[in-house]
């Protein structure tokens, strides 16, 4: 059994990943600030479901509030830290901008605070695809340029990335990077176009659909995301002998620190990603065309080979399943 600190746990990926935790015997302490940037309720539900096991903790903080994260981390012995908590949300960055500074970066700097003064063994924190910006070389790879993002929200989660290896190169704190890609499924985020699409086509409402449909995204399933998390924790990154600062990969170092990338390896279309879901919830939607949005790309597609090297991941859930999967959740909890 390991001690595990989990940051965002009354989140969407928090959640799944510290409900699979504690199914696996661990103990999980957990912080969250149970902020209000979509339904508190929801978090809360995630959270009671979490509190009914007794190997969980949890503590409501601010993540840069540096006295209450130094005191959590003097209280506990942790053997592995897994930051997921952020301020979320590309369009939000744009009429909140300071939201993002606040949580996305001063409060990863207290994170790495507390992990080097209680020398953490393994720091797994997450980062987001929306780092490759305006790199159109795809599949994305860890390998690729990520210097030129569109939303402040990538420039936070860049930051994090470049913190991280400062960290792991100054204090040897093995850090590992996760750049997730476009994550849906049950308990998902109401602000995430699968969420946002089934509640408007089960009440009859339009749907805004950006860049007429033709974007494409790496939907992946938050079960293929946990599946990934859960061996990576006892992946410890270790500097790389071969790594050459003349032509640096920016996934790996002299220091302990590692990039991957957690998407499904499929891009699918939106306006394909409509016509599975007016399957699923059977009833077709009110559509409204609209232009791309200020910060949005126009594709995301994640290369997963370093991740299936590392621990053998491949991503199991087509997209037909996941999105009757979140149907059927929706259906159930909004009682529709």
């Amino acid at each position: 059994m390991k001690t595990i600190l989990v940051t965002g746990t009354a989140g969407f990926i928090g959640y799944h990943f510290a409900k699979r935790c504690l199914n696996l015997g661990h103990r999980v302490i957990s912080v969250d600030s149970i902020n209000d940037y979509y339904d508190v309720e929801l978090k809360l539900n995630r959270l009671k479901l979490l509190k009914s096991h007794a190997n969980f903790e949890f503590h409501q903080l601010e993540l840069e509030d540096r006295q209450g994260i130094s005191k959590l981390f003097q209280s506990h012995r942790f053997d592995r830290v897994v930051h997921l908590a952020a301020q979320a949300g590309v369009r939000y960055s744009l009429e909140n901008p300071y939201a993002y500074t606040k949580s996305n970066i001063d409060g990863t700097l207290t994170i790495l605070e507390g992990c080097r003064h209680q020398s953490i063994e393994h720091l797994i924190f997450a980062s987001s695809s929306s780092v490759y910006g305006l790199n159109s070389q795809q599949p994305f790879s860890t390998s690729h340029s990520t210097n030129h993002p569109v939303s402040l929200y990538a420039a936070t989660k860049k930051s994090n990335e470049m913190f991280a290896h400062c960290y792991a190169h100054l204090y040897k704190i093995p850090c590992t990077g996760l750049r997730f890609f476009t994550v849906y499924g049950p308990w998902g985020r109401p602000d995430m176009a699968l969420f946002k699409f089934t509640k408007a086509i089960l009440e009859g409402k339009t749907l805004e659909v950006y860049n007429h449909g033709k974007m494409k995204r790496d939907f992946t399933y938050v079960d293929d995301i946990v599946d990934a998390m859960i061996p990576l924790m006892d992946k410890i990154p270790q500097p790389d002998p071969a790594w050459d600062n003349a032509n640096p990969d920016p996934s790996t170092s002299s220091a302990p620190y590692r990039i991957y990338n957690i998407g499904n390896n499929q891009p699918t279309e939106l306006s394909y990603f409509i016509e599975v879901l007016e399957k699923a919830i059977g009833k077709k939607a009110n559509l409204q065309y609209l232009p791309m949005q200020p910060g949005d790309v126009l594709s995301t597609y994640a290369d997963v080979d370093s991740l299936a090297e590392a621990v053998g991941f491949r991503p199991k859930t087509k997209i037909e399943d996941g999105i009757a999967q979140f149907v059927a959740w929706y259906r159930e909890y909004y009682k529709v």
